[in-house]
């Protein structure tokens, strides 16, 4: 099932509550049955608890990327077409379900709710699940220079975000440069490692991103397949800094 099955389940079987939990309830309560009629089934909630568990976070974490992003394309004061053809790239919506998702990305946008409220919801669904909630970060930056520029408007706000996350400073900020720094291909600058770190230590930090951001790792705690393929371009990156900085040195 897709994950927007799971979000129209969820309407009726996961209990979310909090802000995250009136927005789905707000865009899938009515549509409920006649995707149940259409479909013949509540496979979105049947399954064990650890199965459940699993769809409960997938649920949580894509709703909370379309709050957090509806909030974030109007942090500038200023929805473009970019941002949310952007958006709609992040998600991987398919044609029949693009009518839904906007919705819940209009409410997300009136809603009185503020991002604030959004995020510390999906912090507590998610803590002690950092790598996941990088994932999330790394999708708001892909919105938000969706329209060639991050503005200082935007900067705030995902810097909040991530403050409300559990990131310091520092670990925003090496994220931040990551997405939009001058450096950003630096492939130190990849890994989180200083030019002056020692073999070992840029061999571990390359191990320790390819063991927390794998695929298959995040999606067993809680991320949405919809969402692999940037999971899987950020290993490619992860990799490919490794490899060059190994060339480089020489490293066997």
């Amino acid at each position: 099932m897709s994950i927007w099955g799971k979000v129209i389940g969820g309407a009726a079987g996961f209990a979310l509550g909090g802000p995250l939990g009136a927005l789905l309830g707000g865009v899938a309560g009515h549509l409920y049955d006649s995707y149940r009629d259409d479909r013949g089934d509540d496979a979105a909630t049947d399954g064990d608890g650890e199965a459940r568990a699993v769809a409960e976070s997938q649920v949580g974490f894509t709703i909370a990327v379309i709050a957090l992003g509806a909030k974030l394309a109007k942090a500038d004061r200023v929805v473009t077409e970019d941002e949310i053809r952007a958006f709609r790239r992040v998600f991987h919506v398919p044609p029949e379900e693009v009518g839904n998702v906007a919705r819940v990305f209009n409410l997300a946008r009136r809603s009185t709710h503020g991002y604030q409220s959004y995020a510390h919801q999906i912090a507590g669904m998610f803590d002690g699940r950092p790598a996941l909630l990088e994932e999330l970060l790394d999708c708001l930056f892909y919105i938000a220079r969706a329209d060639g520029e991050v503005s200082e408007g935007e900067l705030d706000y995902l810097a909040e975000v991530a403050h409300i996350l559990g990131f310091s400073d520092a670990e925003f900020g090496r994220i931040r440069v990551r997405h939009i720094g001058p450096d950003r291909d630096d492939p130190y600058t990849v890994l989180g490692v200083d030019r002056e770190a020692g073999d070992d230590e840029v061999k571990a930090a390359w191990r320790k991103l390819v063991r927390e951001h794998h695929p298959d790792r995040l999606v067993a705690q809680g991320l949405p397949h919809e969402f692999v393929a940037m999971a899987e371009d950020k290993l490619k990156a992860v990799n490919a800094a490794w490899d060059q900085i190994a060339k480089h040195r020489g490293i066997g």
